[in-house]
């Protein structure tokens, strides 16, 4: 098992979300690797920490890589943010993207969580699984 593969997933995870229309058609241009400074759309997607385990067997390395993706939005209401994570859903579940290095041999949703924020809005975090092999 590697970390080295951990950059190169998430920077197709992004590319991936980045080119998906119907994610697209509901956050335009607001998908993001790091959160940008200064004043954010009223709705955004963001990647956000990792944990990686060894996945290894006998004949060959690998791991699995639990991902968070977060919608979050000002809006008062969850059926924005919903719908933007459902396109996240959709955008990533059983999704082969190509890796730099390694193969991805499986990609699956694993969790939510939506809760209203302090500040008004809302905000999903979605958990996915990835089955990275080195190869």
């Amino acid at each position: 098992m590697t970390y080295a593969i951990a950059g190169g997933l998430q920077s197709a995870v992004y590319t991936h979300l980045i080119g998906d229309a119907a994610l697209a058609a509901l956050v335009g241009s607001a998908i993001y690797d790091a959160i940008p400074a200064g004043p954010l759309p009223q709705t955004y997607v963001a990647l956000g920490s990792e944990e990686v385990l060894d996945r290894s067997d006998k004949t060959a390395g690998g791991a699995e890589h639990r991902f968070f993706v977060t919608v979050t939005t000002d809006t008062a209401g969850f059926a924005g943010a919903k719908a933007a994570a459902a396109a996240v859903c959709d955008a990533l579940e059983g999704a082969s993207v190509p890796l730099p290095r390694g193969q991805l041999t499986g990609l699956w949703f694993d969790r939510a969580k939506a809760e209203r924020l302090s500040s008004g809005g809302r905000q999903i975090t979605l958990r996915f699984r990835a089955r990275v092999d080195d190869a």
